[in-house]
């Protein structure tokens, strides 16, 4: 392998400070400020109103990714708010119109790309060492975790690449938790059941052995995206890094730890090592004692969880004066994180079952990335009547967390809810267009999903599944034909029109 300093000037560069030099090229997508920022709970209270977005209380709103260059307590730090935190910024920030990017996850799946490992020396997440050893090591002062709210139970790692191997088969997997700082060098991790690094880590409990992880944060925003592939696509054993190989054509670097025996990200700004200390837990809020965690993507905060694992910090590693990556919880920026590939998973299951039916699929921000898509579906013959109501199914086979799907026509907007709910208001029979699939596992952050809440659910996180069915029966299509406009240069009119919009 070439040093990192020889290679050839026209290979392009893909890590955090990559990403942010392509939005600077934009106007309105990249701002910063120099004004001193408190990361209790002050820093997402800025972003709020910023460009949070998604399920955040009102007022919010769609706006720029945000560099705090000042951060109270932690002078060599700034802190990235809000980078994936709009559709149109992440395909930028991929390189294709937003509304392509299910098809590009898609595609990326399938031409994945298997990560590899270079030399401790070529890698900049471990330009400055501090261990856990040393003299006055301690997390808390060492790195600037926000609190989304005043009441969280804790300052939180929210955008940190968890990334561990299955200790019987050596298979990786990387995935993103709720990671709460509880002391000097204690990290507790919060597991919804079944998730993949949750099952390494009861493997190694049962042995009695600790589970070696780290934590990267900041890196390359194709690495964040693939990360949050779920399965069928990715069973257990699928490293979702090779995602992001695929997604940018070139394998995902990793880098052995200094002092745990795992692998993390080369490029990261921030590494954190340790290990998953077997039949140890925590409560959530030990020190504040509130019963809350910290806001999540419905858009409510968690609750606090009474026994939490809990990861020993044995080192911190980390660029020159690096950048800490951080999120809201309910904002556009987790949804997204959350929806583009659950649309990716929908669109390929679907595809591979019934070809040509589904043109495109998105997971919008109010339905949270996660319980909520929308299928656009091309009817091309009487046969094509009821295979959209079997591509719903498909679409919850495909991600068993989606409470809701909505069906719409080929000539419906998808990504305009307002065109969404004009299908379902012009084209939809309540008593006949609606499909109830009740008592069904969905999941434990719905705060209605509960028996108190319906006495049809049985058990908290079982939910009634529901399909929308927004479409026009085939042999009704004539009757359903949209007003047809001329098509015009408007340029002639409005110059620049077209930049504008894009």
């Amino acid at each position: 392998m070439t040093d990192i300093a020889q290679r050839p000037a026209e290979e392009k560069s893909f890590d955090l400070r990559a990403a942010i030099d392509i939005l600077k090229q934009y106007d309105g997508e990249y701002i910063e400020t120099s004004e001193p920022v408190d990361p209790a709970a002050e820093l997402s209270g800025v972003y709020r109103y910023v460009g949070a977005g998604g399920t955040v209380m009102r007022p919010t709103r769609t706006g720029p990714a945000m560099v705090f260059n000042k951060v109270k307590g932690y002078d060599d730090f700034r802190v990235l708010i809000g980078l994936l935190a709009s559709r149109q910024r992440v395909a930028r920030l991929l390189g294709v119109p937003k509304e392509n990017l299910a098809n590009l996850l898609r595609e990326s799946v399938h031409r994945a790309i298997a990560p590899v490992v270079i030399p401790n020396e070529r890698a900049v997440c471990q330009e400055v060492v501090h261990l856990a050893s040393d003299e006055g090591f301690d997390i808390r002062t060492l790195l600037p975790a926000p609190t989304n709210t005043p009441e969280d139970a804790g300052p939180y790692f929210t955008l940190g690449m968890c990334y561990a191997a299955d200790p019987e088969t050596g298979e990786h997997d990387v995935t993103i938790h709720r990671l709460c700082v509880q002391g000097k060098d204690e990290i507790s991790m919060y597991f919804v059941p079944g998730r993949h690094l949750d099952q390494f880590r009861i493997k190694a409990e049962q042995a009695g052995n600790p589970l070696p992880v780290t934590i990267s944060i900041g890196v390359d925003p194709a690495i964040e995206i693939g990360a949050c592939f779920e399965p069928p696509t990715t069973p257990l054993g699928f490293d979702e890094l090779a995602i992001a190989g695929g997604l940018r054509g070139r394998a995902v670097e990793l880098v052995e730890g200094v002092a745990v025996k795992a692998r993390a990200i080369a490029n990261a700004e921030i590494v954190i090592e340790g290990e998953l200390i077997p039949n140890y837990r925590v409560q959530e809020d030990q020190h504040t004692h509130t019963g809350k965690a910290m806001p999540e993507f419905p858009g409510y905060t968690g609750e606090a969880q009474a026994a939490v694992p809990v990861i020993k910090v044995k080192a911190v590693t980390h660029r020159k004066h690096p950048i800490l990556q951080t999120c809201i919880g309910p904002s556009d920026e987790h949804t997204n994180l959350a929806g583009i590939p659950t649309e990716a998973s929908i669109l390929d299951m679907v595809e591979r079952a019934l070809p040509g039916l589904v043109k495109n699929v998105h997971c919008p921000s109010p339905g949270t990335g996660k319980y909520m898509a929308v299928l656009q579906i091309n009817k091309r013959s009487p046969q094509d009547e009821g295979r959209q109501r079997q591509a719903a199914l498909l679409a919850f086979s495909a991600f068993s967390e989606l409470k809701h799907v909505f069906l719409v026509d080929d000539d419906v907007d998808i990504f305009d809810l307002s065109d969404v709910i004009w299908a379902m208001t012009t084209r939809y029979q309540a008593d006949v267009d609606t499909v109830f699939i009740p008592g069904v596992r969905c999941h434990p952050l719905d705060p209605s999903q509960d028996p108190a809440f319906s006495p049809s659910i049985r058990a908290h996180g079982i939910t009634c599944k529901t399909i929308y069915d927004c479409t026009v029966p085939y042999d009704l299509k004539s009757n359903f034909q949209r007003s047809q406009f001329m098509e015009v240069d408007v340029n002639r009119f409005v110059p620049g029109f077209t930049d504008q919009t894009a």
